[in-house]
């Protein structure tokens, strides 16, 4: 009886919902449990694991970022105006659990940030894994992590796209003997997978904008005991490390999107300056075929990137396969520009 009243009190919802653009559905049958309660804001996942001494580390008062944070204003006013990232953004729980649902990254935020689209990933990602990267690297639940467990393994995001990422930039460019130059490097979190699939990486190079994250960038480096291969560049000391050091491939991943079209400028004329050759550029937005590629403040930066002499040698979805492309995790449009 309760089954029959509920099945026609949704038809009769319906029949006013559906010129609105609405669907009435009933929880018990029709939605699944991630559906029921989807994430909103900001969380962690508190129950993972943290190194011995972080909480005393990574914490807005600790010296060492706050001499960053003194370093920082005096850099050049173009790139620290953030839109975005301003005071603030970074909130003291996303320090210590950088690597939660956060600033730097959403997890279960956002399109097909669910358990299916996780599966559906991974199971892509394993369909085109002929390098063995998700046998070679491995997940774990440090700084606030998410996992979850695919096919008798722990899969994150972090990792995910570590992997699409890399194997994009594998059909294009030869990593041996390569310096790298990450822009926006957040936590470091492509630093670390790069350099452990690829150990013939001469130097990887992590640069940001934002005090905090190269705050942050720093512990994890040492933390994930890179420092051999991997060095945390603050912003003012950029010019000097780029003089002595050749870089052949600039990375930018969803961090332009979030800059000003000065600061996009800055980092370019840099870039050209010192004769980068590639640059790979994500851009936020929603994966689909031909979708603007355009900064907060609406500016086209492909238009712009291309100014500064960079062209266009390669545009890809995260996914080739299109159902992939449309219903996989956190679906990302790739771009490969060449210093001609």
């Amino acid at each position: 009886m309760k089954k029959h009243i509920r099945q026609t009190t949704q038809k009769l919802l319906n029949l006013g919902l559906k010129p609105l653009g609405y669907q009435a559905l009933l929880k018990s049958v029709d939605m699944y449990e991630w559906q029921t309660s989807p994430a909103k804001g900001r969380h962690y996942h508190r129950g993972g694991r943290l190194p011995s001494g972080a909480e005393e580390y990574l914490r807005y008062d600790h010296p060492r970022y706050q001499e960053l944070e003194r370093r920082y204003t005096k850099c050049h006013p173009s790139v620290i105006d953030p839109i975005r990232w301003k005071q603030g953004h970074v909130r003291h729980d996303d320090v210590l659990y950088f690597r939660g649902d956060n600033a730097y990254v959403h997890q279960h935020r956002g399109r097909n940030m669910n358990i299916v689209g996780y599966a559906l990933s991974t199971y892509y990602v394993k369909s085109i894994d002929s390098f063995h990267l998700l046998e070679k690297l491995s997940e774990d639940d440090f700084f606030g992590n998410f996992l979850f467990e695919i096919d008798h393994q722990l899969i994150s995001r972090d990792l995910l796209d570590s992997i699409c990422e890399m194997y994009f930039l594998s059909k294009h460019v030869d990593f041996r003997g390569m310096n790298i130059l990450d822009i926006g490097a957040g936590y470091g979190r492509l630093a670390h997978r790069l350099v452990t699939a690829n150990p013939l990486v001469h130097r990887y190079f992590c640069a940001d904008a934002i005090a905090v994250s190269t705050f942050i960038s720093e512990y994890y480096v040492q933390f994930r005991q890179l420092e051999e291969k991997v060095s945390v560049v603050p912003l003012d000391e950029i010019e000097d490390v780029l003089q002595h050091n050749s870089i052949d491939l600039a990375v930018n991943i969803h961090s332009f999107s979030e800059c000003r079209t000065s600061a996009i400028e800055y980092w370019l004329s840099l870039l050209v300056r010192h004769a980068v050759r590639y640059l790979m550029v994500i851009p936020n937005g929603r994966g689909i075929p031909r979708e603007p590629m355009v900064n907060k403040e609406g500016q086209d930066m492909k238009a712009v990137i291309e100014r500064y002499g960079y062209m266009l040698v390669a545009e890809e979805p995260q996914y080739s396969d299109p159902i992939v492309q449309q219903y996989g995790m956190g679906p990302s449009t790739y771009y490969l520009f060449s210093l001609e």
